[in-house]
């Protein structure tokens, strides 16, 4: 496999992502409650297995392709999602997880100002608005908050199951550049 594979069209690139997108889904969709009986807790199942190994596994067959990226990318995304699943039954102070929706927002701007294309950096810009307002949420001890950092971790699942899915139904993964100014026209 060639070692300077674009972002978007490796097979572990694809089934990263769409591991990511069911995660923050399930993620999101548990702060919103939108759903009638379903909270975050209700997605510790799904971001431990889906989000915490299979991302996991997924970043380590990267590495093995030499896909440095998204290699380490997914590994830490899995690390970090299977011990916010572990975790979270564990009776911790509001600082605690505070502190530790911080610790993975630092990682999510990494990943932001890092990432290659487009969609990795929307997908992952918007994940870091949802685990920032979190951590305040936490700290704060505002619900509200909770669930608007919620719709930020559905609308990243969202950017990240289009990214994953353009791949297969060839739509459009970048946004066009247009020109400056009326009246002028790209050379080429």
């Amino acid at each position: 496999m060639d070692k300077d594979v674009s972002a978007g069209n490796s097979t572990t690139t694809v089934v990263g992502r769409l591991a990511l997108a069911v995660t923050l889904l399930a993620f999101g969709l548990g702060y919103t409650e939108v759903i009638d009986g379903v909270t975050a807790a209700d997605a510790m199942s799904i971001a431990q297995y889906v989000g915490g190994v299979a991302l996991f596994v997924t970043g380590l067959l990267a590495l093995r392709h030499g896909d440095a990226v998204n290699g380490t990318t997914f590994s830490a995304l899995g690390a970090l999602w299977f011990t916010w699943a572990v975790s979270s039954d564990n009776q911790v102070s509001a600082n605690a997880a505070g502190l530790f929706l911080l610790l993975f927002a630092l990682v999510a701007l990494t990943l932001t100002v890092g990432a290659g294309d487009q969609l990795a950096k929307g997908t992952y810009g918007l994940f870091l608005v949802s685990l920032v307002l979190m951590a305040i949420a936490n700290f704060a001890d505002n619900d509200g908050l909770a669930k608007v950092g919620g719709w930020f971790a559905v609308a990243a699942g969202a950017v990240a199951w289009y990214a994953a899915t353009a791949v297969f139904a060839q739509w459009p993964t970048v946004v066009p550049r247009r020109a400056a100014g009326r009246g002028v026209t790209a050379t080429g």
